[in-house]
């Protein structure tokens, strides 16, 4: 399994971003995937994942602004994320984790930086 994600920048508060992740050697039926982030001096936390069966699991913080989208045919998750806001400065991680396994991945990490 492999997680390549781009999109992340600077961007001024209000602004949007789209961040994407390439997951190579996985089924998205059988693998949930999604967005952690992790803000500096803090711990990883959930953003936004899709579960296997297509469900998700949206942050408090987020919902409303930030939309999490898959495409089988292109082995592709993105983060939408509009009316950015200076905390939601961080690093945001791409993650995949097979069904019913302990097993989990993660992407490279992409920065997004976020001014008031």
């Amino acid at each position: 399994v492999q997680l390549q994600a781009s999109g992340g920048g600077l961007v001024q508060a209000g602004g949007s971003l789209r961040l994407s992740c390439v997951a190579s050697g996985i089924t998205f039926s059988r693998y949930t995937t999604g967005w952690y982030r992790q803000a500096p001096g803090k711990q990883r936390e959930l953003v936004a994942v899709i579960r296997s069966g297509g469900s998700l699991n949206i942050a408090d913080s987020v919902k409303g602004r930030f939309t999490i989208s898959r495409d089988s045919a292109e082995n592709t998750v993105t983060l939408q994320m509009s009316n950015l806001k200076p905390e939601d400065t961080a690093v945001y991680y791409c993650y995949a984790q097979r069904l019913f396994s302990s097993s989990d991945w993660w992407g490279q990490g992409t920065l997004v930086t976020v001014s008031s």
